[in-house]
This record gives structure tokens, sequence and C-alpha cells, in this order.
């Protein structure tokens, strides 16, 4: 007996039902539980204003976990980016149509009035259609799709927007007079597919599951996901996505729009199945270089009555993070410019190299693939900056924790006195100025820029996180510090904020989450 959890609407059990028939068929007993979620009892807000993901997931995910279902059925769409710890994607079915479509109260002549009222409780629909008719007015809807067209009937808006494959699996798909079919809609990532989740340690369920798999479409909704996940959206952000293949071939496109509909950033590559790579990540930075991090900044931005101001743009995840008493607001008081750099400098054999920073690799990677690197033995500062080393560039030979404990190793084990240094302009001396008095013949290559970006910030922030010594000189072109406490990332950037700050608090590690930690202890003591 497989016991299927799943919420109680209308759309939701149908899901549910499909999983079951599909098991049955091959032979297994099914049992459907329902469980009603936080999306579901909640239905005066838009879901983007709950201010958390997985509403409509999170009871079928404790349900999973504690035992009292073997698999959970959801949307796709409404599932997080991150499982929670232990629980697996163990199948995506064969996807429906993903489709929007708008539900028309009367006809398409609503076009021609001079106002005209859509109903929708998705920021990402009420985004695009604002970016198309920036003049209509946009009214929130929530509930089932049974409750949803009950409101259109009930209230004067002039239409509703609806995900196709909802109406179609329902039998609600309406006569052609009275809808309009919305192509043109970048619809939400994995719209119109359902997940069956398992929890990792059930090998059994897990394998039976993979029997109800469709590789096109898990490959498809993998990549939106992947897009979705960078920009770290969830249900707070316009975001939409879609990748289709046909044959051996693969279209995706990434959209991000300010809520208001005004702003558009769009990414889309046509390929081919063997050469997708990591698509979907890959078309999020390339969004995120291009002022979608300043608008995500904008979109996630917290204004509670404790504040403190993150010179470094956060995360959704690392936002919410900060204690809830505690507002956080951010920019990036730095900015990175990657440099051209010479292929002789990449594609020639260098039989060792050094990186001290994330910047240096990425500035290189932005431009030349790891097939172009001819790199004998790789020393690098810091273990994200190996993984990312060993992600886009190849094995890493040492890893110190500071550039001055990797200069005195290199003084001691390296023969050949001869590297490559990769570096940015604003490089600190301590490596070079070791090696160099150990008569190292270093080549230095500047490959990116530190570009200070400070801006005026009001008062009213009492905490400031910092991230760099740079950070710190980027703010004093435009602020002062008095009244105010540096949170700082490590001892070197607590070292100089000491010049600058009365109080000054250090993380315990050298990571963002440590910084929050050290806020959210700070402001504990402080509020009790």
């Amino acid at each position: 007996m497989i016991k299927i959890g799943t919420r109680s609407s209308q759309l939701a059990l149908w899901q549910a039902n499909t999983v079951a028939h599909q098991l049955e068929h091959l032979g297994h007993e099914t049992q459907i539980i329902k469980i009603d979620s936080l999306g579901d009892q909640v239905l005066d807000k838009p879901l983007y204003e709950l201010g958390i993901t997985g509403v409509f997931t999170k009871s079928l995910d404790i349900a999973l976990i504690n035992g009292d279902i073997d698999i959970a059925v959801h949307s796709f769409k409404d599932v997080p980016t991150k499982l929670p710890e232990g629980v697996v994607q163990a199948a995506v079915l064969k996807r429906g149509n993903f489709n929007d479509t708008l539900i028309l109260k009367q006809d398409e002549t609503f076009f021609e009035k001079e106002h005209v009222t859509i109903a929708t409780g998705s920021l990402r629909r009420k985004a695009q259609w604002l970016h198309r008719y920036p003049n209509h007015n946009i009214t929130g809807l929530r509930g089932n799709v049974n409750t949803r067209l009950q409101k259109l009937e009930d209230n004067d808006w002039d239409g509703a927007i609806f995900a196709t494959a909802g109406l179609i699996r329902l039998q609600l798909f309406p006569e052609q007079e009275k809808h309009i079919k919305l192509d043109w809609m970048v619809p939400a990532p994995a719209q119109g597919a359902v997940m069956v989740a398992a929890l990792e340690s059930n090998n059994h369920v897990v394998t039976i599951c993979k029997e109800l798999n469709d590789e096109d479409t898990a490959l498809c909704v993998g990549i939106e996901r992947d897009f979705l996940r960078v920009l770290e959206g969830g249900c707070t952000a316009p975001i939409g996505a879609l990748a289709t293949i046909k044959d051996d071939d693969l279209k995706f496109k990434g959209v991000l729009f300010s809520p208001d509909g005004k702003r558009k950033l769009e990414f889309s590559k046509e390929t081919t199945r063997s050469e997708i790579g990591d698509l979907g990540e890959f078309g999020a930075n390339y969004i995120l270089g291009r002022g979608g991090k300043k608008l995500m900044r904008k979109i996630i931005n917290i204004e509670k009555d404790t504040n403190v101001f993150s010179t470094k743009f956060l995360s959704k995840t690392q936002s919410l993070n900060v204690m809830p008493e505690v507002g956080v607001s951010m920019s990036d008081f730095i900015t990175i410019k990657y440099n051209r750099v010479q292929p002789q400098h990449i594609k020639k054999p260098i039989k060792n190299v050094v990186f001290t920073s994330q910047n240096a690799v990425e500035a290189l990677t932005f431009n030349y693939s790891s097939e172009d690197f001819n790199f004998e033995n790789i020393y690098c500062v810091g273990r994200r900056t190996k993984r990312l080393i060993e992600k886009k560039i190849g094995k890493v030979t040492k890893v110190e924790s500071s550039a001055e404990k990797l200069a005195n190793y290199l003084t001691e084990n390296l023969e050949e006195k001869e590297l490559t240094f990769f570096c940015g302009n604003k490089r600190r001396d301590d490596l070079p100025t070791i090696l160099a008095k150990n008569d190292f013949n270093i080549t230095e290559v500047e490959c990116y820029q530190t570009l200070l970006s400070s801006e005026k910030i009001d008062p009213k922030y009492s905490g400031i996180l910092f991230y760099s010594p740079s950070g710190i000189e980027s703010f004093l072109k435009s602020n002062t510090t008095k009244d105010r406490i540096a949170f700082c990332i490590g001892e070197t950037t607590a070292s100089e904020a000491r010049n600058h700050f009365e109080t000054v608090i250090v993380s315990k590690a050298s990571t963002v989450d440590s910084v929050i930690d050290s806020v959210n202890e700070y402001f504990k003591n402080k509020l009790n």
C-alpha cells in the first residue's frame, strides 16, 4: 500500500488520482490522504505577501518526514527550489499545457474600454499583463479554480487569468468566445507539471516512482527551476521560465520583471540536448549581470522598525534569516568589472597560478571555458574559492585560509619560483610582498576591477554590514559613522572598520551567514 499525500482541492485531487491510477496500473495498491496547507487556509492575501515559500507544500513535507504518507503529489510550480533535508524528487509526470489563459467576463470588446480590471493573485501574471497593458488595473484573486471562476462571475471584472492546465484537467475550459490564450505570457517555472516527492531513504518507493518519470519533462522543468533558484525568486518575484524540447532541439526563455511591469529583463537560447550544460543557471546569471541583481534587491527589500544595511546584495534566504524584528536593506557598495584577459595568460601552459578571490575566478570564466585553461598547479585562498575553481577550471593543488598562509606555503614548497597571480586592481599586498622577499618572479594579471559605488543611506540604519575593506572605503565616500555599528565578515575587514567606527562586531566565521548571525545575536540582546 502506497499512501499518497495531497491537498484537498479538486485540482490537487485530480493530480493525486492520476498518480494513483498510474501506480495501480503498475500493480501497486494506493491510498489517498488529504492534508491542507497554509496556502489553502489563508486566502485573503496574495501569495507574495505571505512572505514565505512552500505555502502549498510544507504540510505535506511534514507528513512525509513523519511517515504519515509515502509520497506527496504537488503542482511542481508550487515547490520551493530547495527541498527539505531527506526529501527527493522521485518523479515528474509528462507535462500538460504550460500556458496561461484569460477567462473573459463578457467578450474581447473590453479592450476598447477606458478602465479595465483583470484579476490574478500571481505577481508574475500581474507584471507581464501590466508590461503589455500598462493602463489596466489588476486586482487580487485567490482560491481554488472553481472559487476563482465564481469570483469572476460575482465581480465587475473584465477577466481573470488562469493556468490552462488546471482548466483542462477539471474540464472547465470555456468555449472559444469566452477565453483568450496568453501564449505571449512566459509561464511560471514548471507550470503544467506534476511532481512526486518521497523520502530519499525509502528506496522501495523511490524505485517504484521512477517508472512514472517523464525524462523530457524532468529535463525541461529542471532547467526552468535552476533559473528560478539562482534568481532566488520563489513566490515573491515576477519570474517566468519555459524550456521546450523537440527531438534533439531545446528552446529556453527566462524573464524577470519589476512588480509594476515597467522593467523586463530576458534571456533566450536555442541549443541541442547534448549542449544544455547549466543553461538555467547561465541564463539567470546573465540577467543578474545586466540589471537583475539591482531589480531583485528592490523586490526583496524588507522594511521594519529596527534596521540594518548590508553593503552587499543578500539572497532572499539570507534576508529572511535576519530576525523578524530587524529589517534589512541592501545595496552593492562595490561593483566588480571584468577585464578582458589576453589569451596568452590562459591558453599557454602555466605551471603555477594563484587565486585569492572568487572574483578573479569569475572574471576568467566569464569569457573562457574550462577547456581553454592550461594550468598545471592551482593555489588559492578560501574554501569557497576552491569549490568555484574546481567547478569551473580544474583541480586545486593547495588551499589556505589566508593570503599570508598561502604565501608561506609557496615559499616553503615551490622549487620553481615563478607563478601567475590572477587578481584585481585593489588586491592586498600580503601575498606578493612575502613572495617578492623570497625571490619569486610573479606575473600579475589584473583580471577585474573593484569599483566603489557608494550611495548615501538613511541615518535610521544603525548597523552596517561589511564584507571587505573596499566596502568600508566605498561607504565612507557618502556616509558618516556616527552612532553606527560595523558588523564585519572577518578580522581583515574589522581591522579597517576600527579606524572609523567606535563599535565593531566580527563574525565568528568568514561567511555572510555568520555576519547575519552576529546581527541577530546583537539585536536579540539589545531588544531583550
